[in-house]
């Protein structure tokens, strides 16, 4: 699995105050924190629960 193609996203803004969906996403990437950063496959599944929070996010990849 190693060959899969990933993106990295960093969370850059707050969650405080989110709704409810968006924390789930951001949950969902594995973001907990401001300014952590993981790396997903991507999968179209990830790629529409970046989609639904970039304005939360930075991604590259």
């Amino acid at each position: 699995m190693s060959n899969a193609k990933t993106v990295k996203v960093t969370l850059v803004k707050s969650l405080i105050g989110r709704l409810e969906s968006h924390k789930a996403c951001a949950r969902g990437l594995g973001l907990k924190k401001i300014n952590q950063t993981v790396e997903v496959i991507d999968t179209p599944e990830n790629r529409g629960m970046i989609n639904k929070i970039s304005y939360l996010l930075k991604f590259e990849g």
